[in-house]
């Protein structure tokens, strides 16, 4: 067993590589210390080519590549290289017996299984990018780490080369963590591989996460723990965006930015949210984005005093002026104007993100939630309602305005903390209640807010006069939709489903309101 401080001389080396940046950088280092390279394929006429010899591994083993390809350092003269131990005598004598030469390093990443899955490739096409040969060689180097070194992704080659350069080799840290790298990428390949053969089941019996560190965090929820931000899949959003200014982002911050930009990705028109601690404290809808976000943060003022903004749309100047007048902690939009920018930019510490994109808010997917030993995993809240799913149940049917206004606050539902009641008015949330035990006390606080709102702007009326409500779940009892009601709710939208319908929809009738039913419910949890 080698001594952690050794360091293994790099005398021979296989390269088998279907990413080749960084190759001949590493490769020109590897033969200015008279290392003997073997390749395979792509790779070795990349070297060739630029007048680095190489050997082919056929020529090394003696055996050619066979079946188009898919059989080429499968052999015993290649892993009995890789996995023989230098320091027992029974494996030195056995690789002499058999000629085999031991090889040192081994540099290899996969084909690119994810990348032409990812491009819609046809399932020939998928299946012959699976990697057989390649995760074999990285988990045998990883495995024999004492004595080999296994390089997987471009990015390790600087380091590397620099190591090689000045001490012929690499040291056995290094070498250990390029094992643990090795393993994780072989593992996040499978992963993979199993969900794309498992793409009919949307739970198959064995779930496997993986995702790329994207960022180290300064801490997590709070200073006490720590936390890291991984990438997992291209969804337009936090994980892709262009952080184009600020200081780094938070834990909460990332949390509460995917959770604004999800919501306003649900809406068509020009839209901006503003999020508060990972729910939405002012939502609209108008014909700009400037406009849409004064009548948001009208909602709420005070919340929206370092929240989160996200908007729909590229960024104009003129929104950017007016998004910039108060204190915002991190704005996200599928792209901003150069003038917007450079207004923005006057705000050293605001977070500008941009995403090129809007996520499709009705596309499937999985999301997952951590429990003592385990995880739930459940599909994205992907459903929509349109006024063809309404069901009227009250003696006055909604007028057109009130149901546009029923459908929007329906959609700002699904974001906000369950219990979960949102009152809106002409495309614009003018009082949110989030996360109570008691649906009825969520009512009276978003009525509360919205009349705090209300003096603020110096009105005469509470903003929920004359507004439409929105219910993520049942009334369970007619008390919720009194408190509704009394704040000056003219038409209600809810799931619908109690024991105790009957006597809520005999509650809205007494009051001359309008209420739809749903039957579809968005706790968010």
């Amino acid at each position: 067993m080698t001594r952690e401080t050794d360091l293994v001389p790099i005398r021979r080396a296989l390269i088998s590589v279907s990413d080749k940046t960084g190759l001949l950088d590493l490769a020109r280092a590897l033969a200015a210390r008279g290392v003997e390279i073997l390749s395979t394929g792509g790779s070795a006429r990349a070297l060739a080519g630029a007048g680095i010899a190489v050997r082919e591994v056929s020529d090394h083993t003696g055996f050619p590549e066979i079946l188009d390809g898919r059989v080429k350092t499968l052999v015993p003269q290649i892993h009995g290289g890789i996995l023989g131990r230098r320091d027992l005598a029974s494996h030195q004598a056995e690789m002499a017996a058999h000629a085999i030469a031991p090889i040192d390093l081994v540099v290899v990443n996969l084909y690119p299984f994810e990348a032409t899955v990812a491009a819609g490739a046809s399932a020939e096409d998928c299946v012959e990018n699976i990697d057989i040969g390649g995760p074999a060689l990285i988990r045998a180097a990883a495995k024999n780490h004492e004595f080999v070194a296994v390089l997987t992704d471009p990015a390790q080659y600087p380091e590397a080369i620099a190591a090689i350069a000045a001490h012929g080799g690499l040291p056995h840290a290094a070498r250990v963590a390029l094992a643990g790298a090795a393993y994780a990428r072989t593992a996040a390949y499978d992963a993979a591989i199993a969900a794309w053969f498992a793409r009919g089941e949307t739970f198959p019996a064995r779930l496997t996460l993986s995702g790329v560190r994207a960022q180290t965090l300064r801490y997590g929820e709070n200073p006490h723990q720590t936390a890291a931000f991984y990438r997992a899949d291209e969804r337009p959003g936090v994980a892709t965006a262009r952080q184009i200014q600020g200081k780094e982002l938070s834990y909460n911050n990332l949390n509460d930015t995917d959770a604004a930009f999800e919501c306003v990705a649900e809406f068509e028109e020009p839209a901006v949210v503003i999020v508060k601690h990972a729910n939405p404290c002012g939502v609209a809808r108008a014909e700009t984005l400037a406009a849409a976000w004064e009548r948001a943060l009208a909602c709420d003022p005070v919340s929206a005093f370092g929240g989160i903004v996200a908007a729909n749309r590229p960024l104009d100047a003129e929104a950017a002026a007016r998004i910039a007048a108060i204190f915002t902690e991190v704005i996200i939009a599928p792209g901003a104007t150069a003038e917007a920018q450079a207004i923005l930019a006057r705000k050293k510490n605001l977070r500008l993100l941009l995403t090129g994109g809007l996520p499709d808010s009705s596309a499937p997917g999985i999301l997952v939630k951590s429990l003592a030993g385990g995880f739930l995993a459940q599909t994205r809240d992907n459903g929509r309602i349109t006024a063809h799913d309404l069901t009227i149940v009250t003696k006055r049917a909604p007028s057109a305005a009130e149901i546009a206004d029923l459908l929007f606050a329906f959609q700002v539902c699904k974001h906000v903390k369950s219990n979960a009641i949102v009152y809106a008015k002409a495309g614009a949330t003018v009082g949110i209640g989030a996360g109570q035990m008691s649906r009825v006390d969520s009512a009276r606080i978003a009525a509360w807010k919205a009349a705090e709102a209300a003096k603020t702007a110096g009105l005469a009326a509470p903003l929920t006069a004359d507004s439409v409500a929105a219910s993520d779940a049942f009334f369970p009892f007619a008390d919720g939709l009194e408190a509704v009601i009394a704040a000056g709710a003219t038409a209600v939208i809810q799931p619908g489903g109690s024991v105790r319908d009957a006597e809520v929809i005999a509650a809205a009738d007494a009051a001359g309101i309008a209420m739809a039913f749903t039957g579809m419910r968005h706790f968010r949890h």
